[in-house]
């Protein structure tokens, strides 16, 4: 049965990172009344903030996008604060939903909670059938945490609380930070900046071996919303582009786009991580979505963005 979002108040938590940013934007499509709140009003690692807020607000639906990610690099170097911020902002939200009775919620997840060695594509089924990627263990496990809690808030009390997995996100408003950035905005900071001060190669982290899936945020913006309305079952739900490319075809396309021409290396001393991660999206597509937009386009339109965003001082290069 289709949920409508229409006249609804539909809370995004976590409304300014790059997924919460992008489901806001395409929202407005939707004739309902998008609630947002900020880190200076509401701690969303603090339960009771949390449940006095959604009593407050009275939110109809719940898309819970706020998290604490990064990439390989953070999540090795800050394992307890992955695991606390992300148990606590799930474990929150969703109780907080159930006291309150809300209608419908909705919990992103990520490719990551699946086992290192999982069969590909990736199956929804496939979660806990094996030992998880190392480099990224603490961020699975809460997240794991997370799909388990709506399913079992659905199974004891009749809940409409799904869960979404999306694959590696990338586009405008993604985190460009040395120390946390996730794999495309780190190789998009480091090959502007090769070329802008003329450097004659790149090292890139690990062997260039491993293949991951990409999808650009307002594609899983547009996902996420169809499946709010279209889906509801306790399994969680793929969202990938169905797609999987080397590190070191990611590489070579990123230094085509931004114009870097010098040489690219491949230190295989660093982890490579997953071997490979590919969903299998094909429970989405069977209910009529599919993703629109191209590796190529979606990776210009980010670095465009970058370049805004360097100019305007959003981001800087630390």
């Amino acid at each position: 049965m289709t949920y409508s979002l229409k006249g609804k108040k539909i809370w995004v938590a976590g409304h300014t990172g790059m997924v919460g940013k992008a489901v806001t934007k395409h929202l407005i499509n939707e004739s309902c009344d998008v609630l947002t709140c900020n880190r200076a009003e509401i701690d969303l690692r603090r339960q009771h903030e949390v449940e006095c807020w959604i009593n407050e607000n009275s939110p109809d639906a719940i898309i819970i996008a706020a998290a604490t990610v990064g990439g390989i690099n953070a999540n090795k170097s800050y394992p307890a604060k992955f695991l606390y911020d992300n148990l606590m902002i799930e474990t929150n939200i969703i109780h907080g939903a159930h006291k309150a009775d809300v209608t419908k919620l909705m919990m992103l997840g990520s490719s990551c909670i699946y086992p290192k060695y999982a069969p590909q594509p990736i199956s929804e089924y496939d979660m806990l059938s094996g030992p998880l990627e190392t480099t990224n263990r603490w961020y699975a496990i809460a997240k794991i945490s997370g799909v388990m809690l709506c399913q079992a808030y659905r199974e004891e009390y009749g809940h409409n609380f799904i869960s979404a997995m999306p694959t590696n996100l990338y586009g405008p408003g993604d985190l460009f930070n040395t120390d946390t950035s996730h794999v495309i905005p780190a190789l998009l900071m480091r090959f502007n900046e090769a070329k802008k001060t003329d450097q004659k190669s790149i090292t890139v982290w690990g062997s260039g071996k491993p293949r991951r899936e990409f999808l650009h945020c307002d594609d899983l913006a547009d996902a996420l919303i169809h499946t709010l309305k279209y889906y509801s079952d306790s399994e969680p739900l793929n969202i990938g582009s169905g797609l999987d490319i080397t590190i070191a075809e990611l590489a070579y396309l990123i230094a085509d786009i931004v114009g870097f021409e010098g040489e690219i290396l491949f230190d295989s001393s660093m982890p490579d991580g997953t071997p490979k991660k590919l969903l299998n999206s094909q429970r989405l597509s069977q209910t009529g979505w599919h993703p629109k937009i191209s590796l190529r386009d979606g990776l210009l339109d980010t670095f465009l963005w970058y370049q805004k965003a360097l100019i305007d001082g959003i981001v800087r290069i630390k």
